[in-house]
């Protein structure tokens, strides 16, 4: 089986993650494989489409019914001579 070193780890991290395990019942090394594999086999969420996200976001609030701007004739291309 592989084995893996974390340098410069965190000792406020470490402190957690020894208080996590003692929490699980469990030695730091078996409850930070547990926090890989979780996090490790979780399905990877498909890009969304950003306006689909705001829409689902502001549906609850309604939507809303702007007046179309008056259109007029479109004026003659100017003409350089």
């Amino acid at each position: 089986m592989a084995s893996i070193t974390i340098r410069n780890f965190d000792e406020g991290l470490k402190s957690r993650l020894r208080i996590q395990a003692a929490v699980h019942g469990r030695s730091m090394e078996d409850e930070a494989r547990d926090i890989l594999r979780s996090a490790l086999n979780r399905q990877p969420q498909p890009a969304a489409n950003l306006a689909e996200a705001i829409r689902g976001r502001f549906a609850a609030l309604g939507g809303v019914d702007l007046p179309l701007a008056p259109r007029e004739p479109m004026r003659e291309p100017p003409i350089f001579d």
